[in-house]
């Protein structure tokens, strides 16, 4: 944390030891001020996931760990259910850890709540669990690195075998939630 906030604190104590209120209050103020996080619920078509997870090669962006497409993992969890449970809620008791570390998310490298912007270039791709463990911070904060995009062509995280599965087995888009991640990816294919 680069201003070493520590020693702004006991410049606040000092001052308040002295009866300075005034002169407490405006350190804080001036030099480590009070920017309430707000917290706003986004939400992504799977359109949009879809060509984030392509632009960058279906990659975790933090850790460099290759990602699954999302409909991948859910139809493992149709068709192995209990090899690879899933819980609507995400209940951690009835969900495979899978989905933690190997489900792609979108995440802000500057947080919208620190002043980052909700646009394409302030998005990239990362794990649930880094997502969840990154939150509101900063890259600094954490001391993370953005890393370099994947390659589609070298890693199109399972989404091309999930693509071929269901076309040869058309019943199982009869699940709204398989359909709607097929039809976000082949809109995205055929574009590229």
């Amino acid at each position: 944390m680069g201003n070493n906030q520590s020693h702004i604190i006991s410049e606040v104590c000092d001052a308040l030891t002295g009866n300075n209120h005034e002169s407490a209050s405006k350190i804080a103020r001036d030099v480590y001020p009070f920017i309430p996080i707000q917290i706003t619920n986004r939400r992504y078509t799977e359109r949009q996931s879809v060509s984030l997870f392509i632009r960058d090669g279906f990659l975790d962006r933090y850790s460099g760990e290759p990602l699954i497409f999302p409909a991948t993992l859910r139809l493992l969890s149709k068709l192995l259910p209990d090899e690879f449970p899933f819980h609507p809620n995400w209940k951690m008791s009835e969900t495979h850890i899978a989905y933690w570390e190997l489900f792609p998310t979108v995440d802000h490298i500057v947080p919208i709540a620190r002043g980052g912007i909700d646009l394409e270039e302030n998005w990239v791709t990362t794990s649930m669990i880094r997502n969840s463990a990154k939150s509101n911070w900063t890259l600094e904060e954490l001391d993370w690195e953005l890393l370099a995009p994947g390659e589609i062509r070298d890693w199109d995280g399972l989404m091309s075998w999930f693509l071929e599965y269901v076309d040869h087995r058309p019943a199982l888009l009869a699940d709204k939630y398989l359909r709607r991640w097929q039809r976000a990816a082949i809109s995205l294919v055929t574009e590229h």
